[in-house]
């Protein structure tokens, strides 16, 4: 088969949408070397996709369409992808090229989740209304749509009201890296990081919902430092305003911009990892921490209790008591914080590359098929 992929993502986002672009290519790729890989980018940044190399890659050539990059996106593609006779093109972030409903090509569009609509308040109004005319485009124009949770499946049957049959569930693959066994213990040096630690991954934001943690923390009389890993956004300002309030500054650090390799290290070296969302429609830390070997406290809303799997402890996430009595369960008590750590790790072979790549290359010979 040759397979075109909307690859913007995989290029340009160092989390959240690029971690799963980036994943699902390189998993197709290593497990069925085969097929040949068609990557559609406005821009190359080698930064964040290493051995891009690998693939045949399409960016703007022409001196006006490096001007309008993303005109070229939403517009050009879909010109180009008979001219590349292919099989079939997959969107790998919410949505698909104008006019690919007007070509031969089969495609295949990943909806993540549809939170602008569940929480429009979150968003511009000019973004909701983006996102609201791309995504609906995508699930109309798409051969076959696949949704990342039931969550996701169920809320777009419910906003685009989509025929259920078109929707297919396909739960997103782990980097490998996650998996393996190392020795990262150089890396609490490099980041000068304490023995013990709470590990906090994602975007510093408001659906994040980091501030509740630290409410758990001071609330639970918890000790134990916390690490947060994410790109910070204007929510960080309350962050810092309740850790100088409380003076936790010393037991607080926050990081960004962290290698991927060395995000698995902290996995691996933190006692815990917390991650609880207001709204996910999968929640990615949550798979890479059990991978880890690094027991897990998450939401028990949207996606998170079906990401989960049964193997993480569940809380309300903004209840403060509830949350920091799970992370008490797990830093106080060597049985259970083992059980999870055995659970997690089960349950994360559900999203190895090779269990997921099989599942992709299945569901595009069906629809070609």
């Amino acid at each position: 088969m040759k397979i075109g992929f909307d690859a913007k993502r995989a290029f340009l986002n160092s989390s959240g949408l690029g971690n799963y672009s980036r994943n699902t290519i390189n998993a197709l790729h290593q497990y069925f070397p085969d097929n040949r890989y068609v990557l559609f980018t406005p821009e190359i940044k080698k930064e964040l996709f290493h051995h891009y190399e690998k693939f045949d890659v399409i960016s703007p050539d022409s001196s006006v369409s490096k001007i309008f990059k993303s005109l070229w996106r939403s517009f050009s593609v879909s010109g180009q992808l008979q001219k590349q006779e292919l099989d079939i093109f997959h969107g790998l972030s919410n949505e698909l090229p104008d006019g690919i409903h007007k070509t031969k090509v089969p495609s295949v569009v990943t909806i993540h989740d549809l939170i602008f609509m569940r929480f429009p308040h979150f968003y511009k109004p000019i973004d909701r209304n983006i996102y609201y005319r791309k995504v609906k485009y995508a699930c109309s124009a798409a051969t076959k749509i696949i949704a990342i949770s039931n969550q996701t499946k169920e809320d777009i049957i419910h906003y685009f009201k989509v025929d259920p049959e078109k929707i297919e569930v396909v739960y997103q693959s782990v980097s490998p890296r996650y998996f393996e066994i190392k020795d990262p213990g150089h890396l609490l040096e490099k980041y000068q990081l304490p023995e013990k630690f709470i590990l906090s991954v994602g975007t510093i934001e408001h659906r994040k919902n980091q501030l509740s943690l630290l409410k758990a923390v001071r609330a639970g009389k918890i000790e134990t430092s916390v690490v947060f890993v994410g790109t910070p956004t204007v929510y960080t300002a309350e962050l810092l305003k309740f850790i100088s309030d409380y003076q936790l500054g010393e037991q607080i650090k926050f990081l960004s911009n962290i290698p991927r390799k060395d995000l698995a290290g902290l996995f691996q070296l933190a006692a815990l990892s917390v991650y609880i969302p207001l709204f996910e429609g999968f929640g990615l830390p949550v798979i890479e921490s059990m991978a880890s070997g690094c027991p897990v406290v998450t939401s028990n809303v949207s996606a998170l209790p079906e990401t989960a799997g049964g193997a993480a402890l569940l809380c309300n996430p903004v209840d403060d008591e509830e949350i920091a009595g799970a992370i008490r369960q797990l830093l106080e008590n060597e049985n259970i914080r083992n059980e999870f750590i055995s659970k997690g790790r089960e349950w994360a072979k559900h999203f190895h590359p090779a269990y997921f790549s099989e599942k992709m290359i299945s569901l595009y010979s069906r629809i070609l098929s």
